[in-house]
């Protein structure tokens, strides 16, 4: 199953179609990441870093209900509707506030 949510876009000031691909879910189960914490972190994140030449975007939040830990959710902005990658809790974040 996929799933579709709005975002907004970064890029222009618009609201962008981000699709949740099913590996993009199992990685969400197993790695305990609840998906209210996804949308949160990409509506409103602390920071946004660019990466592969601007074709990904990082969006990253500090999870206070998990100990202030990053949730890192990486979207691939080259696809229409974009696509989410992965999600992770970025451990070389941890000490920083």
């Amino acid at each position: 199953m996929v799933l579709l949510f709005l975002v907004p876009s970064i890029i222009e000031n618009d609201w962008e179609m981000l699709i949740f691909s099913r590996h993009f879910k199992e990685m969400l189960i197993q790695r305990n990441i609840e998906e209210n914490w996804v949308h949160r972190t990409v509506d409103q994140p602390d920071r946004v870093d660019r990466h592969d030449e601007g074709a990904t975007l990082h969006y990253l939040k500090k999870i206070v209900e998990r100990n202030n830990r990053w949730l890192r959710i990486v979207v691939n902005v080259d696809e229409i509707p974009h696509k989410a990658v992965t999600a992770f809790f970025d451990r070389r974040l941890r000490r920083q506030t």
